[in-house]
């Protein structure tokens, strides 16, 4: 899965195709977590724009908002035929903006977290959905949420965590943002992207706390002695 994620660059000049798309943010974001706020770019008004939605997708179809907590990550595999994503997933899709995920292995009953950047320092542009939940009972509790898609690991990855987010680079992301875009060529992107775009490395476990949103969080930190295999 992807859990947590970083902006901690802003302001980003992000590639979507030949586009440059600007991201302006008030303050830097080192854990970035579910039911959060956070900048995602889609097209409105057949434009690229950047907006501010919630982490944790609730179907147009939900009781409550309550389900965006089951919806923070999308399996690429199946998105197309859940009934939570298969809507989105044909007409409202998006890209969401980081500079670092996380994931956590485990060893002697911790989590530890690592840190995963690209190796030339640029941010990652991810795979995502997104939705519109308006509560017929309640129309003022009107609300825009999205999700990440996951695939399988790549080489870097695979030793912590069995899951990771897609990452497109700039002509993938225009395609993955394509209205006229055809399943077959929106699961042709949702693979693992070349284990030499990314390098990890160990971070503190301030991070394991969504309550800290701190430089901490993304600073190395060395390996403990017998964790071995990763």
């Amino acid at each position: 899965m992807c859990g947590r994620y970083s902006l901690t660059k802003p302001p980003m000049r992000l590639r979507v195709g030949a586009e440059v798309v600007p991201l302006a943010m008030e303050r830097s974001r080192y854990n970035v977590a579910p039911m959060q706020i956070a900048p995602v770019v889609r097209y409105r008004d057949g434009q690229l724009v950047t907006d501010e939605l919630r982490w944790g997708l609730i179907p147009a179809w939900a009781k409550d908002a309550k389900f965006a907590a089951q919806c923070i990550n999308a399996r690429s595999e199946t998105v197309a035929d859940k009934p939570a994503f298969r809507s989105a997933f044909k007409s409202r899709r998006c890209l969401v903006p980081a500079d670092g995920f996380y994931e956590w292995a485990a060893m002697a009953k911790q989590k530890l977290p690592w840190r995963f950047v690209r190796t030339d320092g640029e941010p990652f542009l991810l795979a995502g959905l997104w939705e519109c939940w308006e509560p017929k009972e309640q129309p003022a509790l009107r609300e825009e949420t999205f999700t990440i898609l996951t695939t399988v690991p790549n080489e870097v990855t695979r030793p912590v965590h069995d899951r990771m987010p897609v990452i497109l680079d700039a002509e993938a992301a225009l395609r993955w943002l394509a209205p006229e875009a055809t399943r077959e060529t929106l699961s042709a992107l949702c693979v693992p992207c070349p284990s030499d775009t990314l390098r990890r490395f160990r971070v503190s476990t301030v991070v394991n706390s969504a309550r800290n949103d701190l430089p901490e969080c993304v600073a190395p930190v060395p390996e403990q002695i017998g964790f071995t295999g990763i």
